[in-house]
């Protein structure tokens, strides 16, 4: 007995002195991004197991085109309330084409487009014309009051995308209650937080985005997203649904990698770089699919 009792003793001691899984994780995650010139905040899940890591994850961070998936999901869940017919038709005025990201800037003025499809241009492309028009018709405020009652307190559109040539005052329309405030100025087109993000893609996972039926069909659309620069860069044989993000200085991804160690919810927002740089191989872009690299290996 007390051979058996020594035993357990060893094997306890010999257990508390190996360190955690999450601190394993931490000490690869803190090694990657030393002496990275930018900040860097991330917020992981594997959503089966519920393993977690994050990083300053309830910091607020510029969204920049991440925003568009809680765009979209106000555009889900007005449908299901009757309030918007997803097949609807919004007409391309010449004074609503914005330059940036996306096709619709560069196609014909007059053309009615439905609004699913619209939608589509706005995640799969990032289409910043294709988003203002879908503002046009729910509104920044709409998008903000969903966040809220979802639960979460920094997501908030703040406004529109400007584009070159234009300004806040030609769409005033675009600008939301949160956007108006001075303070909020500096978030650009959008706030939110890792966790926040982290926070949506679960409920996208497990159904709870408006309902099951819309959560299926949101994720099949972040499925088609086409830019792979970040979260899916390296991953070939993984399933990525995200959306990204880029300014100047910062580079974000919003997404859930299917891997083998189950669905790995990931959220990170590297910003602050010093030199913009719009190359595929932006250092933010390469530290992202890093980043990512590790929290899918390591949250079993």
């Amino acid at each position: 007995m007390k051979l058996i009792l020594t035993s357990l003793c060893l094997c306890a001691f010999a257990f508390s002195q190996e360190p955690s899984a999450n601190a394993l994780i931490d000490s690869k995650i803190k090694a990657k991004i030393s002496g990275f010139p930018a900040h860097v905040s991330i917020y992981a899940k594997n959503l089966e197991t519920g393993a977690t890591y994050a990083l300053a994850a309830d910091e607020p961070v510029r969204t920049a085109s991440t925003i568009k998936f809680p765009i979209m999901v106000e555009c889900f869940a007005e449908a299901a309330e009757g309030k918007l017919d997803l097949a609807e038709f919004i007409p391309l005025r010449e004074e609503e084409k914005v330059s940036g990201s996306g096709i619709l800037q560069d196609l014909s003025s007059g053309r009615e487009y439905r609004l699913h499809d619209l939608i589509m241009l706005m995640i799969t492309l990032s289409d910043n014309t294709a988003t203002n028009l879908i503002i046009n018709r729910i509104t920044a405020n709409a998008v903000n009051a969903r966040m809220a009652k979802i639960g979460l307190e920094q997501t908030r559109s703040m406004r529109k995308i400007l584009g070159d040539g234009n300004n806040l005052k030609s769409v005033p329309s675009g600008i939301s209650d949160e956007g108006a405030k001075p303070e909020n100025k500096k978030w650009g087109i959008g706030r939110s937080s890792p966790h926040e993000m982290g926070i949506l893609l679960e409920k996208l996972y497990h159904g709870e985005l408006v309902n099951k039926t819309a959560s299926a069909e949101m994720l099949e659309i972040l499925k088609k997203q086409r830019d792979h620069s970040g979260i899916a860069r390296d991953l070939k044989d993984i399933v990525i649904a995200n959306k990204s993000g880029a300014l100047d200085a910062l580079r974000s991804d919003v997404g859930i990698a299917f891997s083998k160690q189950g669905p790995i919810a990931i959220a990170i927002t590297v910003d602050g770089m010093p030199t913009p740089d719009w190359s595929p191989d932006n250092p933010g872009e390469l530290l992202i699919s890093s980043l990512s690299e590790i929290l899918i290996a390591s949250l079993r």
